[in-house]
């Protein structure tokens, strides 16, 4: 239930009043004389379900909505008519669960804390989502995602460019550009010190870990979180539904791949930083455009005037350009992705060939793949792997039976190189 308060200018008094009672709608009527202009105010209950209407109603009728125009809570009311107004915005269900735009407005500014606290948690959350990772524990990365702020300023973001306020829209923008920047340097300070300190030990290589893999290989399933996460959390925010799991859902799309950019970068994988990275710019450009078009469809628009306007991107062109900039960004995500997964595959393959019993004196070392920003198109990948064997034993088919199991895998050329490295064992 919704307690509204409007001023109304004596020029537009008759016609905003004969939609109150058209509407069946009770109200008091107050002058108002402290203002410069002859005006009086109206207060009126509402349900919930029916503010959007009748404010856009009022609108028609000349209300002057930035003039003074108060929505506020309301616990209960009792007027001659409000039952009715229930029966037929509520249980008549001629309206739905949409809020007002006024409404909406105020609940994402005040979803998103002060910058001190907003960058604290975010630092704090890309240091949890760091040790999840290096853990490869998924109960920890979802600790991260609890305490991430980014709902907030995402929810911010979607809801000023629908409705056009360009402050709100550049101050939601900026605090998630900046807040995951913090995240990324966060995570690779955060990791550097460990690796520094030996508590991760040096030599781990990054891409065996799972949730950092996961992270380092984005695909489709990773893009539907972030979908659906956009979709989610304008719908609770325009429907007065709580929104704190989303915010979980929406910090389990970024903030874990903005630590495993982090952790890439201080392991000096470009492999993992630039597949990490991929996913974050991804999938937090689809936050945005799915935010953005979800309140769109619920029917929330800016009530600016075209002259009003003028002088500023089109809902249009920012759609087109941010739509293209997920495409290429998309791309980019893809070829990592498939770089990454031609990377897991030869890992795999290398590791269960010498597992058979005729290598079982071999050790392995390493393996490494020829990557490359044409790694996904190039016609011929080189994979190097590097074992230690006994000094008096060969094995000379050992690279053609690593390139035959792999030829299995993928229809193009692959050349195999293994670099043997002598082993000597003695007891004193």
């Amino acid at each position: 239930m919704r307690h509204i308060e409007v001023l109304v200018l004596d020029e537009h008094q008759d016609a905003v009043l004969n939609v109150l009672h058209e509407e069946n709608i009770d109200y008091v009527l107050t002058d108002e004389t402290s203002g410069r202009e002859d005006a009086a105010v109206v207060r009126f209950p509402l349900p919930t379900q029916a503010v959007e209407e009748v404010l856009s109603t009022l609108r028609e009728a000349g209300l002057e909505e930035d003039r003074y125009t108060v929505v506020g809570t309301a616990e209960s009311a009792r007027t001659q008519n409000f039952s009715d107004l229930e029966a037929r915005f509520v249980a008549g269900g001629e309206d739905d669960d949409r809020i007002a735009h006024e409404e909406i407005r105020a609940k994402a500014l005040d979803m998103t804390p002060d910058a001190k606290t907003y960058y604290s948690m975010t630092l704090l959350s890309a240091v949890v989502a760091t040790a999840g990772l290096l853990l490869n524990s998924p109960a920890i990365v979802v600790g991260s995602m609890v305490i991430a702020p980014q709902v907030g300023s995402a929810l911010t973001a979607s809801v000023g460019v629908v409705l056009g306020d360009r402050k709100m829209a550049k101050d939601g923008i900026g605090a998630q550009v900046y807040g995951l920047f913090l995240a990324v340097v966060g995570a690779l300070v955060f990791s550097g010190f460990l690796r520094a300190a030996a508590f991760v030990p040096p030599a781990l290589d990054v891409t065996t870990v799972s949730q950092i893999g996961k992270r380092a290989s984005p695909g489709l399933l990773s893009l539907a979180v972030a979908i659906a996460a956009g979709a989610a959390g304008a719908f609770g925010l325009a429907t007065a539904l709580p929104v704190s799991l989303v915010g979980v859902m929406i910090a389990a799309a970024i903030i874990p791949a903005a630590a495993a950019v982090g952790i890439g970068l201080a392991a000096g994988n470009p492999v993992v930083a630039l597949g990490a990275a991929s996913l974050l710019v991804v999938n937090a450009l689809a936050i945005n455009l799915v935010g953005i078009a979800t309140l769109r469809l619920l029917g929330y628009r800016s009530h600016q005037s075209p002259d009003e306007s003028n002088g500023s991107m089109g809902f249009a062109k920012k759609v087109a350009l941010a739509g293209l900039v997920l495409t290429v960004t998309a791309g980019a995500g893809f070829a990592m992705s498939q770089q990454m997964a031609f990377e897991n595959t030869a890992n795999r393959e290398v590791q269960d060939v010498l597992e058979q019993s005729r290598y079982n004196q071999l050790e392995l070392e390493s393996v490494e793949t020829d990557f490359n920003d044409r790694g996904v198109f190039e016609p011929t990948q080189q994979i190097t792997v590097q074992v230690s064997r006994p000094a008096d034993v060969r094995y000379p088919e050992l690279a053609s039976t690593i390139a035959e199991r792999l030829d299995r895998e993928y229809d193009q050329r692959i050349t195999v190189e293994v670099q043997f490295v002598e082993r000597q064992r003695a007891n004193s």
